[in-house]
């Protein structure tokens, strides 16, 4: 005699679909791993982005720390040398700075003391603010930021950034004023890569 077991199904459960499509075959199926890949490198460049904005908005906060200690014209740095006195640095002799008391900068000493020091100044850090700070002096607030521009225009927007600073009415909540909207610029960078990723994530 043969006995027969019957199981039972739940005919809801067995119909459900699967909570993932499954994978499609052939070249379909190539090109929807391509696609999840170039997603997920797109998510990871978007999250590097929003981090790095968000260390930028720190770096200006700080350079806007250093101005409101001490802020000077016409020169990087003023510095307390050995003998007690304080000295000025161009941005060619920036490197006496380095292990000497800080007592003021400039508005582009200032980023690049908020940065680390002399040592940083062609950083990628350094280089970023200062295009940060050249579009919240000269670009309307709310435009996008045009990034590494070549290098003669962006040493040309340092000259702008210094020019500024040494205009003879040009005091240090002026400065502090443009970093202030410098950082901004950034927090708005940074919600622009935020809606651009949201807006990808539900096409």
């Amino acid at each position: 005699m043969t006995l027969e077991f019957r199981v039972q199904h739940d005919v809801a459960t067995d119909a459900a679909p699967s909570s993932s499509a499954p994978a499609r075959p052939g070249l379909r199926g190539i090109l929807d791993r391509i696609a999840l890949r170039r997603d997920a490198a797109r998510a990871r460049r978007d999250a590097t982005e929003i981090a790095e904005l968000g260390d930028l908005g720190r770096l200006l906060s700080d350079a806007r720390g250093v101005v409101e200690h001490g802020w000077i014209q016409h020169a990087w740095f003023a510095y307390v040398d050995e003998s007690g006195r304080t000295r000025t640095a161009s941005s060619a002799a920036a490197m006496d700075v380095v292990g000497r008391p800080l007592v003021g900068a400039c508005l582009v000493g200032a980023v690049v003391s908020a940065a680390g020091g002399p040592h940083a100044v062609h950083a990628q850090p350094v280089q970023r603010a200062l295009d940060v700070v050249w579009h919240a002096l000269a670009s309307a607030e709310g435009t996008p930021v045009l990034w590494c521009p070549a290098p003669d225009v962006r040493m040309g927007r340092v000259r702008d950034l210094t020019s500024w600073n040494d205009q003879p009415a040009r005091s240090a909540t002026d400065v502090a004023s443009l970093l202030l909207t410098a950082e901004r610029v950034a927090v708005a960078e940074s919600e622009r890569v935020r809606a651009r990723a949201v807006a990808r994530s539900t096409a």
